[in-house]
């Protein structure tokens, strides 16, 4: 099985601007897609560090072009851990030429039955990328809320009939509670609107992404890409919800998440980036035609003012 067909791989390396000999991040390893080509840019003097909190990532390690390469230092963490992380293998802030993250979920991630992340395949609701740590879906399921699950669904999901749906699993967890992926199927088939297919996936994208922390990790890790990255670095980040390409947008306008500009006594603007994509680069009809997994994909490009 093919782990992950990397998306937008050469518009985002390409405006990554990698030089020969410096220090880069590919903050989402994965099947390796982006780091495959950083490396061979960046020549035999350059460095990377590969970050993947999923212990299946890191098996794409051992291909030859990352086991024999002294250059590549693979980092098994969650990429919001960035600076603490790289701060661990000796790398100052200030010192990285250029950090790429890719957001989407890995194909070989959906496509594992046991990981639960889709609706295709009965399977225990996990979901979790890190199995050795935190709540699953189904501890969501049968913990949270009526109120935090109708947020859930209509944030992260835009989920129509959150309300109905949150106190649906409410009053069946009450009877049995939620173990698999076929029991949520079950319930869902009772009150999806719309197409039944776009329905399941906006239900798993919510839980999926509320089990992780994706916004707070997303967060966290945009904050510690500008101390990280050099005067000139750059910054590329490619996202797939809407949400997260409106943080993606706001952190590289202003420095942070809200979009709020921060103005000094004297009322001139402070702006830590420079904007190298004024929109967000989307893929082109032939790779959405050969990968439709990347038709909602959106590559911003930022690079951090010298000061």
């Amino acid at each position: 099985m093919v782990y992950h067909e990397t998306v937008l791989l050469h518009e985002s390396v390409d405006l990554l601007g990698v030089v020969p000999g410096s220090m880069y991040v590919d903050a989402t390893f994965g099947g390796g897609g982006h780091s495959r080509l950083i490396l061979e840019k960046m020549g035999e003097k350059g460095r990377l560090f590969a970050f993947d909190q999923d212990e299946d990532a890191k098996r794409n390690t051992e291909q030859q072009e990352f086991s024999a390469n002294p250059g590549f230092t693979f980092v098994p963490s969650n990429f919001r851990h960035l600076k603490r992380q790289l701060r661990a293998e000796g790398v100052r802030p200030g010192t990285v030429q250029g950090i790429l993250a890719d957001l989407g979920v890995s194909s070989y991630q959906l496509d594992t039955a046991e990981r639960g992340f889709s609706y295709r395949f009965e399977a225990a609701l996990d979901m979790r990328m890190n199995r050795q740590d935190g709540e699953t879906a189904a501890d969501l399921l049968n913990s949270r809320s009526a109120e935090e699950l109708q947020r859930i669904f209509s944030e992260l999901g835009e989920v129509r009939n959150a309300k109905t749906l949150a106190h649906a699993v409410v009053r069946e967890r009450e009877k049995l509670p939620f173990r698999s992926t076929g029991d949520l199927l079950e319930l869902c088939s009772k009150h999806y609107m719309g197409d039944r297919m776009r329905y399941l996936s906006q239900v798993f994208q919510a839980l999926r992404m509320e089990v992780n922390d994706e916004l707070g990790a997303l967060e966290d890790f945009l904050k510690d890409s500008l101390e990280m990255l050099a005067p000139g670095g750059r910054l590329a980040v490619i996202t797939f919800h809407s949400l997260e390409d409106r943080m993606v947008k706001n952190f590289m306008k202003t420095g942070n998440i809200q979009g709020e500009m921060d103005q000094d006594f004297y009322g001139n603007i402070r702006r830590p980036w420079t904007l190298v994509t004024k929109k967000p680069v989307e893929p082109s009809q032939t790779e959405v035609a050969r990968n439709t997994r990347a038709r909602s994909s959106k590559l911003r490009v930022a690079q951090k003012i010298e000061s």
